[in-house]
Formats: C-alpha cells, structure tokens, sequence
C-alpha cells in the first residue's frame, strides 16, 4: 500500500530507541524525512546515519523550553513537520495506593504538559497546510490500567482526553490525531518491568517474561516493526478519515472492545 508518505517531514520524539526509533523507521521506509530526537547525542546520530534522509536534535522534552527548541530545530532542517509522533518515557512503576499528588504532578508534567507544548508549536503550520498528523505512543494502561504503573496510567490517559477533544477541532482542517496503544512490544522498556516483576515476586527475569506472554492471547510479545508499521499507516493519506482514534497493538491483551 502506498502511504503517500514521500518528501514528508515527520518528527519523532524519543526516537533513538523502542517505539520511537520503530516508528521513525517505519516512516523513513515510506520516504519521509525523519527528524530523530533524542537525550543522547551519540544514540541520535547513530540514527541519523542509518536512515535516508534525516536531522538529528538533541533534547531533553522535559526541560523548560525544549519544545520550542525541538520545533524550530526541526523546521530549519526540513522546512516543515507534517506529521508529530509524541513519545516520551514512562514514569516509575507504583501502586495506586502509594501514588499521591506530588507522583500525580510528575505523571502529568512528563506525560501531558510538554507534549501539549509542542503541539501548540506545530498545528498551526499543520491546519494552514490543510494536511497534518498528529500521532501518539501511549499505553494500553489507558484502557485498561496496569496496577503496578499507576503514573503512567494517570499521565497517559491525560493525553488521550487531550487528543481526542482535540481530534474533533481539526478535523476539518485536514489533520487527523490518533493514539496508538502498545502492550507488551519486545524493547527494553518491556524487559525493565520484567525485571521489576521479577524482583517483586521473587522470580528470574525470563520466568516474569513468560508469565506475561501467558496473558497475551496471541502467546508472545508484539515486535517494534509490527508496532512502527502501524504509527506509519496512521501518519499516510489512506488514514485520512481516521482520527480520534486508540488503535490497540497488543495481540489481543486487552479484553473490551
């Protein structure tokens, strides 16, 4: 299927690594240029370098003013950003009942205030252009909390309100937005909650991995490409008249519709 995805700028944060750097190659594949963000300079220019057209910005989303550095680092390499994936890293794992307003600041600081941030930079230029997507990394915790990743669920589930009201105000200006939600993707994140699982019932690593794919209907961990190649689809022209959308990518682990 042809995405339409040629000549395309898409800005991919937290794209070095996971997720991110899953959709950024999936996007390169289809002919976009890809401007790679990352916290470490090396790890970006690794990227870079393996992808076929490609700047690199060296960035930390969480400090103040990166948003507004990240867009227009982004705009003097290519010009333009025609689609936006957001990304960023999960906050610490925690129970419900240790969770408190000073957690609840951190998840919403991390997960939702920066990433509003850079949208402001960048829909207008999007909504003028009468073409743009906006593309989400998010969770399956924001249909289905996970007990043990309770910021995360909290701050996720703040951008999903966020994206999906915002979803309905563009629309007519031809940018869609969507959220796609990951379960259990084979990355590092993943293997880093193993471990804490592992550690918390006493368990190796590889025993708290396969419990997990246990509950998985389709009996394994989903692989970053499979996880990329949708973001991709969502960023295309064939995607046009899809928005407001949460498009689960977990092998059937979550149970509702």
């Amino acid at each position: 299927m042809e995405l339409g995805l040629i000549g395309k700028v898409a800005l991919v944060l937290g794209s070095t690594a996971g997720l991110g750097r899953a959709s950024a190659e999936a996007l390169a594949a289809e002919g976009a240029h890809v401007v790679v963000v990352g916290r470490r300079r090396e790890m970006v220019d690794e990227l870079v370098a393996a992808l076929p057209s490609a700047a690199g910005v060296v960035a930390d989303l969480t400090e103040p003013g990166a948003p507004q550095r990240i867009a227009a680092a982004a705009r003097e390499a290519f010009g333009r950003v025609d689609v936006l994936v957001l990304n960023g890293g999960g906050p610490p794992p925690g129970t419900a009942d240790a969770f408190d307003a000073d957690t609840a600041q951190a998840a919403v600081d991390l997960l939702l205030k920066q990433h509003v941030a850079l949208v402001t930079e960048l829909l207008p230029a999007m909504r003028e252009a009468d073409w743009g997507r906006i593309v989400a990394i998010g969770s399956s915790g924001v249909q289905q909390p996970i007990p043990t990743l309770t910021a995360s669920n909290v701050g996720r589930a703040a951008l999903a309100a966020y994206l999906k009201t915002l979803a309905g105000a563009v629309a007519k200006d031809g940018v869609t937005v969507n959220m796609v939600l990951p379960g259990r993707i084979d990355t590092d994140r993943v293997a880093q909650l193993d471990q804490a699982a592992a550690e918390r019932t006493g368990r190796t690593r590889e025993e708290a991995r396969t419990s997990s794919e246990g509950t998985i209907p389709a009996g394994r961990y989903g692989r970053p490409a499979e996880f990329g190649a949708v973001v991709a689809f969502l960023a295309g022209e064939p995607a046009a008249f899809v928005t407001g959308e949460q498009v689960r990518v977990d092998g059937g682990l979550v149970a509702g519709y």
